[in-house]
């Protein structure tokens, strides 16, 4: 059940890869929202929320990081509706939620790793 579990974090962990990496090439290029950025926030989502479930422990989770991670992601896909819908609508995305959708994205992922 532990290797099921960390298999699990695992496409947690890429599900944030996904996000930042399509963020990082968006950075370098046209500054744009992209479908893959939303497909890695969801699959980091699903993932983290099946992480949230007390299975296949013997310890206690930390409720205060699920928390404070899943607020973060909120506001991630926040972000990202908000971007998409003015990219659709202006054709750009205001710099503040671009650069926001990356500096937590990190924030995110480091979270997840260097919390315990």
């Amino acid at each position: 059940m532990e290797i099921l579990r960390h298999a699990v974090l695992l496409v947690h962990l890429v599900g944030f890869a996904i996000l930042f990496g399509a963020w990082v090439v968006e950075a370098f290029g046209q500054r744009r929202i992209t479908r893959l950025q939303t497909l890695g926030m969801v699959i980091a989502a699903v993932a983290g929320l099946a992480l949230a479930a007390p299975w296949g422990i013997s310890y206690d989770l930390n409720y205060v990081k699920i928390g404070v991670k899943l607020v973060v992601l909120l506001i991630i896909g926040a972000l990202l509706g908000i971007g998409s819908a003015r990219q659709r609508k202006s054709g750009t995305v205001a710099p503040a939620i671009f650069w926001l959708i990356g500096i937590l994205t990190l924030l995110n992922a480091a979270l997840a790793v260097l919390w315990r």
